[in-house]
């Protein structure tokens, strides 16, 4: 009985031992299948958005908020760059691709350059302005340098000033980059063109007199003419409504009424003009225009305004002129 037991026992543990035998290996080949599905899927989606991708007619879809986020990403991204920054950098690059182009001359070959401009100076004349000396004597120089340079490198003759090709070389470049920093470098140095302008002292606003010569055919000398001189006195004539064509006239105006004034009348002793086109300042209320002519009378004549209107007056009289433009004379009656 016992015997029978452990026989069946055996059995049993047999039978369990193939059971898990066969289901490790049924679970292995599920999860080895569902593996394969799995790559299998991700290679194919990987190569459809590849060829989609690539095809022209193939536009990316994104959301709404996800384009909100990506132009707010770039502006940011924008904000940060260091725009001043980028401009010093960039300044700098460009110095020093100009430095790099700079060509350095050996000692030797600008002392023979200086030389040779200082003897082509000698022979300018005195007189000649900067503008001149450069234009007449370095130009021409430099142009004879640069076509030397440029025939000893074809192999054609020599340089003065040079000893080889390579020195050619490295003149017409120095020639042909910065020739004010060539000068500079060998010592050439010219003074600035001084240009003497005559210094006006007048004060500000102050101008200068109108012409002294007198429009019109010449003044008699009984009319002793001043000029820039307004005289006082009771209008004879009244000037607003009675204009000569010149100072002369205005003069024989008085005269001629002097002499024909009728008894108990007044007599003009002083005439009173204005020769300015742009009219004559007075302090009354009337506008006074060219070729005005007054004849007055006064017992002592009395100039009220010569040459300059004062400072005072023309603080209180904003539109008044520096000089005074009226022409005036007293004569004998």
């Amino acid at each position: 009985m016992a015997k029978l037991v452990w026989g069946f026992g055996g059995g049993r543990g047999k039978l369990l031992c193939c059971s898990y035998k066969r289901t490790t290996i049924v679970i292995c080949s599920i999860n080895f299948v569902a593996a394969l599905y799995i790559l299998h899927s991700l290679y194919t989606s990987f190569y459809i958005f590849s060829n989609n991708a690539s095809s022209p007619n193939y536009t990316a879809k994104f959301t709404e908020d996800q384009i909100k986020r990506m132009e707010e990403s770039i502006r940011i991204r924008k904000a940060a760059e260091p725009l001043e920054l980028i401009k010093v950098v960039k300044e700098i690059k460009e110095e020093s691709s100009r430095e790099e182009g700079v060509v350095e001359l050996s000692r030797p070959m600008k002392q023979n350059i200086a030389d040779e401009i200082l003897q082509r100076l000698k022979g300018l004349n005195h007189s000649a302005t900067v503008s001149e000396q450069r234009a007449e004597a370095l130009e021409i120089w430099r142009k004879q340098k640069l076509e030397e340079a440029n025939q000893l490198q074809l192999g054609k003759e020599n340089l003065s000033s040079t000893s080889s090709a390579k020195d050619a070389n490295m003149l017409r470049k120095a020639l042909e980059s910065d020739w004010n920093m060539l000068l500079e470098e060998i010592g050439v140095w010219f003074p600035a063109e001084i240009i003497n302008k005559e210094h006006d002292d007048r004060p500000e606003g102050e101008e200068e007199p109108e012409d002294q010569i007198i429009a019109g055919r010449p003044l008699p000398p009984e009319c002793n003419a001043e000029l820039h001189t307004d005289y006082a006195g009771a209008a004879v004539r009244w000037g607003l409504t009675h204009h000569k064509e010149s100072a002369a006239d205005c003069c024989q105006a008085c005269l001629d009424q002097a002499k024909n004034a009728k008894p108990g009348e007044m007599k003009c002793n002083i005439w009173v003009y204005c020769p300015s086109e742009n009219g004559c300042h007075s302090p009354d209320i009337y506008e006074h225009k060219h070729q005005e002519c007054w004849l007055k009378q006064a017992d002592i004549p009395k100039v009220t305004f010569k040459k300059k209107y004062s400072q005072s007056y023309r603080n209180a009289h904003p539109s008044a002129p520096v000089f005074v433009p009226w022409l005036s004379g007293v004569i004998s009656t």
